[in-house]
């Protein structure tokens, strides 16, 4: 049985070197993540470049997701690097001081409009909510507060208000030069950093498409506005990000394993892609393997339907990053085989089919969780009608026969769909099956004799035509 829950790895500075992210592909990374708060364009192009290079040397299919920057709120710098804040102490934040003058009792802020968000009795949580701070008083763009919780506070570390409420839109100046750089790349997932509601995920596509790029939206949910606001942004996005940092810190950490499982529920649903997101595998920065707690984690997130699990400092700035990717995948396969025995797929029953592929995406789940078959090949242009049979669950794998490089990258994002070239167009129509079957059994995917199912379109290299399913054995030449 293959492992059908995608890993995301993010890449860094333990990872420039192309035999390490060779190995990194060998050992399972299916998408790349190029986090844009860091780096400049020339970096993410070197990194591009890199992951490609790798996947060749391989021999698979990589896809890559490009992280905008967003919003993030922070503060500027100390004098000395670090304070410490003791609690019951003032402290204040005020974007007039100097970005290398912060001192014990102040420190300057990134983000001008702070004071306009809040008000005296908010909280705000600073480094991932480790520093908690009371505002007592708002003095123009001065913010006052008394320290609750203490600790060690160093450089730009970011800042949030309990409950959410920062003003700053989704998409910077700086987002908007990322995405016109992204198109240009080709890359194959944008994903929108602090997404508030369904209207920032139409800009980010609209940049994307006006500068060319056909790649798919992703939007991080990691405010509470975009908790609020989950059933139109997907509507809108393609994707999903649970983002567990920041709307841990924005929503409280007690309420992070309900919001994942029904961010998880709700995308599924509406036949939208799911990553999980944030230290799933944090110990294996420092150590080769992981804890059982995050063996956990890992595994509940597969068991609650994700489509992939994703690694950040793991892989970006760890000492094993090969190491990681291997243990994720294993963690994944452990999982897979408890929730594939208990659990079956469960058949859409609700509403109308509006398209004549999704209506055959369903059947052939629907047969294919009824009867033995070993495998299922949808010829795709666009790669819609394997998103729609992954979202049902199965066993069975599904191959994305296209002749799209583009599609083909896609597609590793989504759960159990696996990219296999096939250029419909050059074969003779009157033998596609056997040249379908001539590729399965080139790439030991299938054995003569077994039964798959195969969707077409009466017009082959027509993105949305899929209109027919056939169920046929698999026979050699």
């Amino acid at each position: 049985m293959q492992r059908r829950t995608k890993i995301v790895a993010t890449l860094g500075p333990a990872t420039d070197d192309c035999l390490v992210l060779t190995d990194m592909v060998r050992a399972g990374l299916d998408v790349a993540r190029i986090n844009f708060s860091h780096g400049d364009h020339a970096d993410h192009a070197r990194r591009v470049a890199l992951v490609r290079e790798a996947a060749a040397r391989a021999g698979k299919i990589v896809g890559i997701l490009a992280d905008l920057g967003g919003p993030k709120i922070r503060i500027e710098s100390f004098r000395d690097g670090r304070v410490r804040l003791a609690e019951g102490q003032a402290f204040a934040l005020d974007p007039r001081i100097a970005a290398d003058a912060g001192v014990q009792h102040e420190v300057g802020i990134a983000y001008g409009n702070l004071h306009r968000d809040v008000s005296a009795g908010d909280t705000l949580l600073l480094a991932d909510g480790q520093i908690v701070l009371d505002v007592t008083a708002v003095d123009g763009p001065r913010v006052e507060t008394v320290v609750r919780i203490g600790g060690e506070l160093s450089n730009r570390k970011g800042l949030n208000r309990k409950g959410g409420g920062i003003s700053a839109p989704a998409l910077s100046d700086k987002d908007r030069d990322d995405i016109r750089f992204a198109a240009g790349q080709e890359i194959d997932y944008v994903a929108v950093s602090f997404a508030r509601d369904a209207a920032d995920i139409r800009e980010a596509r609209a940049k994307l498409r006006e500068w060319g790029g056909q790649g798919r939206i992703v939007a991080k949910i990691e405010r509470h506005e975009s908790v609020e606001n989950l059933p139109s942004i997907l509507d809108e996005t393609d994707a999903v990000m649970v983002a567990r940092g920041d709307l841990g810190v924005e929503m409280g950490y007690a309420e992070i394993t309900g919001l994942q499982k029904t961010i998880l529920h709700q995308a599924r649903g509406k036949f939208r892609v799911a990553i999980t997101a944030t230290q799933m595998m944090e110990s294996m920065i420092q150590s080769p393997v992981p804890t059982r707690a995050e063996v956990s984690d890992v595994a509940n997130a597969v068991m609650d339907g994700t489509d992939a699990v994703m690694l950040s400092a793991e892989t970006a700035v760890g000492r094993f990053p090969v190491k990681a990717v291997e243990a994720m995948a294993q963690v994944i396969e452990g999982a897979e085989k408890y929730q594939l025995s208990i659990a079956r797929a469960r058949d859409r029953n609700v509403g109308h089919f509006t398209r004549t592929d999704e209506a055959i995406a369903m059947a052939v789940m629907y047969t294919a969780n009824h009867m033995r078959v070993r495998a299922i090949v949808a010829l795709t242009e666009s790669g819609s009608t394997p998103l729609w049979m992954s979202r049902i669950r199965s066993d069975i794998p599904i191959y994305a026969f296209t002749r799209h490089p583009a599609t083909s990258r896609r597609v590793t994002l989504y759960r159990g769909v696996y990219p296999v070239p096939f250029d419909v167009t050059e074969a003779d129509g009157a033998h596609v099956q056997e040249s379908i079957f001539a590729r399965l059994l080139e790439l030991r995917l299938v054995d003569s004799g077994d039964r798959v199912i195969i969707t077409t379109g009466a017009l082959t290299g027509v993105s949305g035509g899929t209109n027919a399913m056939q169920i046929l054995e698999v026979t050699r030449e």
